[in-house]
């Protein structure tokens, strides 16, 4: 656990396994997450002999959250700033969601310091249905409370029957939300913001040149299959699978599933 400095902005991190592992693997947050959102898929690759980094984007819970809206382009730039400072030069890139998204942007930007994508629930475009959704967000956000911000936003994140069996489990989230730092959800309408005006990246996904997996829950109603099968159409060498009865947050839902399929392809790439 540590902190890094670049242009001003403090980045929170964390390295686990194997600091001279061969292998490094990079995990990038989605938007309301943060490092410890990880704990149940990174352990196989500290098992695996991997060097791991997470790090928290600026405007994220323990990063600085300067004022935004940011760009793709610079969470790019500030990561590959830390993993330089921790002596990468080439990694493989996990992310979900928001960090999904990050990850195609940096695989787009810095193809030379990628071995493989994986990336989970994420979009390279908006329809009116999902910017209807970060719209709503950001009004639950003005509320003040982070309970309420995440009961309010949980059903479009969540499948159906993960709330239905797990109530007390996403209830301890809300009440650990609303015991965030001030500033944490100020930091989430930036990235939303930063979400909104800069992910459309369709047109640049063909230059993704390293081995890339999509994955997408079935029932994920904020970043549907549709988008994931954008993204599997248009990188060229892409595999696509989709994880039946899960919702948008796959890294709790299907774990183990992430797990066996996201270490299976590593390792194809190592």
């Amino acid at each position: 656990m540590a902190e890094f400095q670049v242009n001003g902005t403090t980045l929170y991190y964390e390295v686990h396994g194997d600091p001279d592992g061969r292998e490094t693997i990079a995990f990038l947050n989605g938007v309301m997450a943060s490092t410890s959102s990880w704990e149940l898929l990174y352990p196989i690759f500290e098992r695996l002999g991997f060097r791991v980094i997470l790090h928290d984007f600026k405007g994220q819970l323990k990063s600085d959250k300067p004022a935004g809206p940011y760009t793709f382009a610079q969470h790019c730039a500030e990561a590959k700033a830390l993993f330089e400072h921790l002596g990468v030069k080439k990694l493989h890139l996990v992310g979900t969601s928001y960090g999904g998204e990050a990850a195609m942007k940096f695989a787009i930007l810095y193809p030379e310091m990628v071995k493989t994508i994986s990336v989970i629930d994420s979009v390279s475009e908006l329809d009116p249905v999902l910017e209807g959704f970060v719209l709503g967000w950001k009004i639950l956000c003005d509320t003040g409370d982070g309970e309420e911000f995440f009961w309010g936003m949980a059903p479009s994140i969540y499948g159906p029957k993960f709330i239905e069996q797990n109530r007390e489990m996403l209830a301890r989230r809300a009440k650990a939300i609303k015991g965030n730092p001030n500033g944490y959800l100020e930091g989430q309408k930036i990235l939303y913001d930063t979400f909104a005006q800069d992910v459309t990246m369709t047109d640049e996904l063909p230059k993704i040149q390293c081995p890339a997996l999509i994955i997408c829950g079935t029932e994920d109603i904020l970043k549907p299959p549709k988008f994931s099968q954008i993204l599997a159409d248009t990188i060229p060498d892409a595999e696509y699978i989709t994880l039946p009865g899960c919702g948008h947050v796959s890294i709790f839902e299907k774990p183990k599933e992430l797990e066996s399929a996201i270490s299976g392809f590593v390792l194809k790439h190592c």
